[in-house]
């Protein structure tokens, strides 16, 4: 099998397993295989892809209704932002994103994964909650990340796990879906991923399921750990794919 092929099938398996236990870290896991061997563009348009089909499949299996008016902050700033980050995509530095953002997640998560209570915020309300969808959606604009920042926002607010899971799910399948119609319409889905958005939907369908049913039996304590964990160990996958490339 092509070596290309065997790494975005296997990049599929573990984001979607990932992603299926979480709600969110299917670009974050996915780009830590792909990015070594996949154009980047090509490989924003497979995340954003493998993300959405995955949140549709946990959607139908860890059904959450989030509140609405919670939700809706989050989904009006995540719209806002969204086509900010197509438009600047095309132009985007990869290496230097990834280092960026990994440096916050490596050094960041571990600080509040150590914490025994985690400071809960009450600043900002409605307001602020659309400021962080709006970074999200700009993050989803550029290849499927729009779920991390949003996370660490639901973690800081101190939402129970079912409240955050069911933010961050519709929120992230809001997202995801947007962005697929902005790539359509922009020509950015051309024939040539289409193959490889074939290996993609299978191979997430499995694991995703796998993790979603993992998730229906950890506790509160358990799944916060879990998520700044996943959100850590991507942010050492993006130093470690970034730093290489630009120290040569």
């Amino acid at each position: 099998m092509d070596a290309t092929i065997l790494t975005i099938a296997i990049g599929a398996m573990v984001a979607g397993f990932v992603q299926g236990l979480s709600g969110f870290a299917f670009g974050m896991v996915a780009m830590s295989f792909w990015a070594w061997h996949i154009d980047p563009v090509v490989a924003a348009v497979l995340v954003v892809f493998g993300a959405w089909l995955g949140q549709i499949v946990a959607a139908l299996t860890v059904r959450r209704r989030a509140n609405r008016r919670q939700l809706l902050p989050f989904i009006i700033g995540g719209l806002a932002g969204i086509p900010l980050g197509v438009l600047v995509l095309p132009m985007l530095d990869a290496n230097l994103f990834k280092l960026g953002l990994g440096l916050l997640l490596a050094i960041w998560c571990p600080v509040m994964l150590m914490m025994n209570r985690l400071p809960q915020l009450r600043i900002g309300g409605a307001a602020l909650d659309g400021v962080i969808g709006a970074v999200g959606g700009f993050m989803g604009g550029i290849g499927g990340f729009s779920g991390v920042i949003p996370t660490l926002w639901c973690n800081l607010r101190g939402f129970e796990k079912d409240q955050q899971r069911a933010i961050i799910q519709n929120f992230n399948l809001a997202m995801q879906t947007v962005t697929l119609l902005i790539y359509l319409s922009s020509g950015l889905i051309t024939r040539a991923i289409l193959p490889l958005m074939a290996i993609v939907a299978p191979a997430i369908l499995i694991p995703t399921l796998l993790g979603t049913r993992l998730y229906l039996g950890i506790s509160e304590l358990a799944f916060r750990r879990l998520v700044l964990s996943f959100l850590t160990l991507s942010g050492i996958a993006l130093l470690s794919a970034s730093l290489p490339k630009l120290l040569t």
